[in-house]
């Protein structure tokens, strides 16, 4: 098992976003969700994680068939994302949620997601910005042990690169949760303005990224060879007839 990805974790992180900055996070992170999810079609989607007890990033989806993937129950299949029991290109559609932050191999957790996506496919990934009240509050805790201030953040334009090394297209990447994570839901409230005046004016301070990109198919153009097949073997068998190339 992954070290640095386990249950406890997971747990813990569906506790936090089951508390007021969890919540007012996840509100935003779904008003997005809402207006990009339907417009992705296929067959079968996969979602890895989740934003609280109560709330499915793939609400809304047009795909019929939607497995949730996890290490603690109530998902349907509980297994390591870096080792996903599935075929390869069999999914149009993953979503991973806070998977990259608690894993010890980010790298190898997205090959997975590109093994097992189908050409065309799309990913959407979820994170916490290291550049942010978040990461301010992760540096600050007082207690490193419990998520979601145990993980390892990255910066949405790290994750970008590491998309476009495996040859994605970026389609879209859109920040949330420019509020301190305070626990009091009072204060959140009123500082709700924050987040349409972060979104404008700092939009690379939020709490959090969600990245689009899409899996792209590389085609090959076909060139017309400068020689002639013909000539060639007739070139070959004029000389000192067949031969079998590194023997002899």
């Amino acid at each position: 098992m992954d070290p640095a990805f386990a249950p406890q974790d997971r747990l813990a992180l569906r506790d936090w976003y089951a508390s007021p900055p969890g919540e007012a996070l996840a509100d935003d992170l779904c008003g997005y969700l809402g207006s990009v999810v339907p417009q992705l079609f296929g067959y079968h989607a996969l979602r890895i994680g989740d934003l609280g007890p109560c709330r499915d990033p793939l609400a809304g989806s047009r795909i019929i068939h939607r497995v949730q993937l996890d290490l603690v129950p109530p998902a349907q299949l509980l297994a390591q994302p870096r080792a996903l029991p599935i075929q390869a290109d069999t999914l149009d559609l993953v979503v991973l949620t806070h998977v990259l932050e608690f894993c010890s191999d980010p790298h190898g957790v997205l090959r997975e997601v590109d093994r097992t996506l189908v050409p065309e496919g799309h990913v959407i990934i979820i994170g916490f910005n290291p550049i942010s009240f978040m990461g301010l509050r992760r540096l600050a805790a007082w207690k490193r042990g419990s998520a979601p201030w145990r993980g390892r953040y990255y910066t949405a334009r790290r994750v970008r690169d590491w998309l476009q090394l495996l040859g994605y297209e970026v389609l879209d990447t859109v920040s949330a949760g420019f509020r301190p994570p305070l626990r009091r839901a009072g204060m959140l409230r009123r500082l709700r303005p924050m987040e349409t005046l972060g979104a404008r004016f700092w939009p690379i301070l939020g709490g959090a990224f969600v990245i689009l990109a899409r899996k792209r198919v590389a085609t090959l153009t076909p060139m017309r060879p400068r020689w002639s097949p013909r000539r060639r073997i007739a070139a070959g068998l004029a000389g000192s007839g067949f031969r079998r190339q590194g023997r002899g």
